[in-house]
C-alpha cells in the first residue's frame, strides 16, 4: 500500500509542476484533464503527507521520552505520542477507503426511471411521491433536475417518470437508490381503512456520453406525432414528439416534454444511450457476480431495497438493516443519512474483500 502512495504523491508533485508551466492553460484539454486529476489525487495524497508527519512525530517523542528526565515534559511527550498513534490509525483506515478502486461512472450524471409496481393506483400516487423526494434532494444539493419522461394518471399519480440529474458525483450517490421501494399505508383511495402494501420500482442509470456508445443509424427507426395532453392552451398542436426505437434491443423511447421536435429528439437519444450503457454495464456485472454480491444494493434492481412504513413513521432499509423513524422528513427530500449508511457499508464490504484477497 505504501509503494503505491508513494507513486500517487510523486505523480501529484508532478501534475502541480505541470499546472504551474507558462502555456499549459492555453492547452483546454490537457489543463482541464489536469485538474481533473489533481482534484482526484488531493485526498489521498494530503492523508498519506498528514500520515507521514505523524509517524515522524511518533519517532521524535520517542527519542526525546529517552533522554527526557522532567516528570511534566514528559507527560507532555507522552500525550503527543498517544495522539499521533491515534491518528496514525484513523489515517490508515482513511487511506485505505480513498485507494478503493473507483467506479468509473462515479462522476457522471444520472437519469432516473420511476415505475409504478404492484397496487394499480396507490403505486402511482407513491411514485409521484418518490419522484418528488428526489426533486427535493437534488435541489438541496444544488443539482439541476430536468424531466425527460412521464405518464402521468388523474389523481396526481405517475405511472411512470423519467428525469435527468445534472451534478457533480451524481452517480456515486444516487446509485444506491436503485431497487424496488414497498410503501404500507391506507391508500387514499381505500375508504375501509386497510393498510396495503404497493410498490414501485426505481432505476438509476449513469448517463453515457457518445463515446461512450455508438448507435448505428441503421439499427433507429424515428417516428415524430403530435404530442398528447389533456388539451386546452396548453395542448401542441405540431408534430414536436418523437419515438425512438433501437431494432437491435427493442428498446422503444418516447418523447414529448419539449415543444421542439429537436430537443425531443435529444432528449430521446440521451435516454437511449443511457439504456444501452446500462445493458452493457449489467452483462459485465452478471459476469463479476462476486463483485455484484459485494456490492450494497446497486446492481439488482429487483432487490426489495426499502420499505417505507407511514403508519409507523419509519423508513426501513433493509440492504442495511438501518431504520430511521423521520418519515416526514426523508419524504420531503432528507435521505442523506440513509446514502451515507450505504456507502459506510459498500466501502466495509470491499475492503473486507480486499484484505481476505
Amino acid at each position: 500500500m505504501f509503494d503505491r502512495l508513494e507513486d500517487l504523491l510523486h505523480r501529484f508533485e508532478e501534475i502541480m509542476n505541470e499546472l504551474s508551466e507558462p502555456g499549459v492553460a492555453n492547452d483546454s484539454k490537457r489543463f482541464t484533464a489536469l485538474m481533473k486529476e489533481q482534484s482526484d489525487l488531493a485526498p489521498i495524497v494530503e492523508a498519506y503527507k498528514e500520515y507521514r508527519d505523524c509517524k515522524q512525530t511518533v519517532e521524535d517523542s520517542e527519542d526525546l521520552l529517552a533522554s527526557e528526565s522532567d516528570e511534566e515534559m514528559r507527560e507532555m511527550l507522552k500525550d503527543e505520542l498517544n495522539g499521533a498513534k491515534k491518528r496514525i490509525e484513523e489515517l490508515e483506515n482513511v487511506m485505505k477507503i480513498l485507494l478503493l478502486p473507483k467506479d468509473p461512472n462515479d462522476d457522471k450524471n444520472v437519469i432516473v426511471e420511476i415505475r409504478a409496481g404492484a397496487g394499480g393506483d396507490e403505486a402511482a400516487l407513491f411514485a409521484a411521491e418518490i419522484y418528488r423526494m428526489y426533486i427535493h434532494y437534488a435541489e438541496g444539493r444544488r443539482w439541476k433536475v430536468e424531466t425527460m419522461e412521464m405518464e402521468e394518471i388523474g389523481i396526481g399519480g405517475m405511472k411512470s417518470v423519467t428525469f435527468m440529474i445534472t451534478g457533480q458525483g451524481a452517480y456515486s450517490v444516487m446509485k444506491y437508490e436503485s431497487g424496488v421501494h414497498r410503501v404500507q399505508r391506507v391508500p387514499e383511495t381505500e375508504s375501509g381503512g386497510r393498510i396495503h402494501t404497493s410498490t414501485i420500482s426505481v432505476a438509476v442509470l449513469p448517463e453515457a456520453e457518445e463515446i461512450d456508445v455508438v448507435i448505428d443509424d441503421k439499427d433507429i427507426r424515428i417516428d415524430v406525432c403530435r404530442s398528447s395532453g389533456a388539451g386546452g392552451q396548453c395542448v401542441n398542436t405540431t408534430d414536436s414528439a418523437v419515438r425512438l426505437t433501437h431494432m437491435p434491443t427493442g428498446i422503444v423511447i418516447y418523447s414529448q416534454t419539449e415543444k421542439s421536435q429537436i430537443q425531443n429528439k435529444a432528449k430521446a437519444f440521451a435516454l437511449l444511450r443511457a439504456k444501452l450503457y446500462d445493458l452493457e454495464q449489467q452483462k459485465a456485472h452478471d459476469v463479476e457476480a462476486d463483485l455484484r454480491k459485494s456490492q450494497v444494493g446497486t446492481g439488482d434492481r429487483s432487490e426489495k431495497i426499502r420499505t417505507y412504513n407511514f403508519p409507523q413513521g419509519r423508513v426501513t432499509d433493509h440492504r442495511i438493516n438501518l431504520t430511521l423513524y423521520k418519515l416526514d422528513k426523508i419524504m420531503n427530500g432528507d435521505i442523506q443519512e440513509i446514502i451515507d449508511a450505504c456507502i459506510a457499508a459498500d466501502q466495509a464490504a470491499k475492503l473486507l474483500k480486499m484484505n481476505q484477497n
